[in-house]
């Protein structure tokens, strides 16, 4: 990689599971991505996708509630990367458009030059809000999991590494994905951004993926040492664990997603993010030795699990010490709304 070439990555295991319950099993137990290999074939989505990007767009028009549709949009010589520009603003623009007349968009690119066509896509766009029908004609069985079900459209585009907080399950619909994969622990080595300045809620990685610069970001070769890579299909579908860093490409002219996000953690227990944020704000320009301080008490009741910061106080009176549930988290977040209105 001296050379700034880039070195062929292994592939993502492929599993496989027989039903429902397999799959439930499958999702529980693994910690590590993987992938399922024509597990929404038989959608309906799926199948109009066979039929050509027309077909598809069709069957999603037709579904489109009334709405307005949020969707980034830039000219071709972003080469489809949705990043920040030299300003540390973004290069693209966000505008609102009824589904049909966007998709009207796409169907007049396609007789132009793959280096004339326009960037555009359509981030997490909600199923169950937008249309009628999608979610419960296109179906996969999670079990208990109550997921938020989300759409991703576009023509080429790349998309910076970056993690989620919530367990993923991404299945292609139309065109082709590919997915690169980073452990969570290899956070340092991906140079990520400012974490409150990003192009879409989550910090991102600042590396060029398709063209690394190596010199200035020397480091992203051990990142490059512990990835994987997924190439996918429509009918493909990957599993991606919370806070595993993923760099995704739109790698056809039209593509489609569907993906699935849960957690397995109660959602009283709030967004870690937050923490981190507060965490800036208050600890980290203290000098060394205080948060050296700090450092140790996050390890005794945070990091630790806060076992032995609670055994020595009756159950009773532990407060949030003791293990939260739905009512002493809710009595957490409005102190927390108190001390920061102050």
């Amino acid at each position: 990689m001296a050379d700034g070439t880039l070195p062929a990555l292994p592939p993502v295991r492929e599993l496989a599971v027989a039903d429902a319950a397999a799959l439930d099993a499958l999702l529980a137990g693994e910690e590590t991505p993987f992938i399922l290999r024509g597990l929404v074939s038989d959608w309906p989505l799926v199948r109009a996708a066979r039929q050509g990007d027309r077909a598809v767009r069709a069957y999603l028009a037709d579904r489109a509630r009334a709405l307005d549709f949020t969707v980034s949009m830039a000219g071709p010589d972003i080469g489809g990367r949705l990043f920040y520009d030299e300003a540390m603003g973004v290069n693209f623009r966000m505008g609102k458009g009824r589904l049909p007349d966007i998709f009207a968009g796409f169907d007049k690119a396609e007789g132009l030059p793959a280096d004339q066509v326009p960037t555009v896509y359509l981030g997490s766009v909600d199923v169950h809000q937008y249309f009628d029908g999608v979610a419960q004609d296109n179906v996969l069985d999670l079990g208990a999991r109550q997921p938020l079900l989300s759409l991703w459209i576009g023509n080429a585009t790349r998309i910076a590494a970056h993690n989620d907080f919530p367990d993923n399950l991404a299945c292609v619909v139309a065109g082709r994905r590919r997915f690169t994969l980073f452990p969570p622990d290899q956070f340092a080595n991906l140079y990520l951004g400012p974490i409150d300045i990003t192009p879409a809620g989550r910090p991102i990685s600042m590396v060029d993926g398709a063209a690394p610069d190596f010199a200035a970001h020397p480091a992203y070769c051990e990142a490059l040492a512990h990835a994987q890579v997924a190439d996918l299909e429509p009918g493909d579908a990957l599993f991606i664990p919370s806070l595993w860093y993923h760099q995704v490409e739109g790698l056809a002219r039209f593509n489609i997603l569907m993906n699935y996000w849960w957690r397995d953690t109660p959602r009283y227990l709030g967004q870690p993010n937050n923490a981190l944020h507060h965490a800036i704000m208050t600890i980290r320009d203290l000098p060394y030795h205080e948060r050296a301080v700090w450092r140790a008490m996050f390890d005794h009741y945070v990091f630790s699990g806060g076992a032995d910061a609670r055994a020595h106080v009756p159950a009773h009176g532990q407060g949030v010490l003791a293990p939260l549930d739905a009512q002493s988290a809710a009595r957490m977040h409005q102190f927390l709304l108190r001390s920061l209105s102050q």
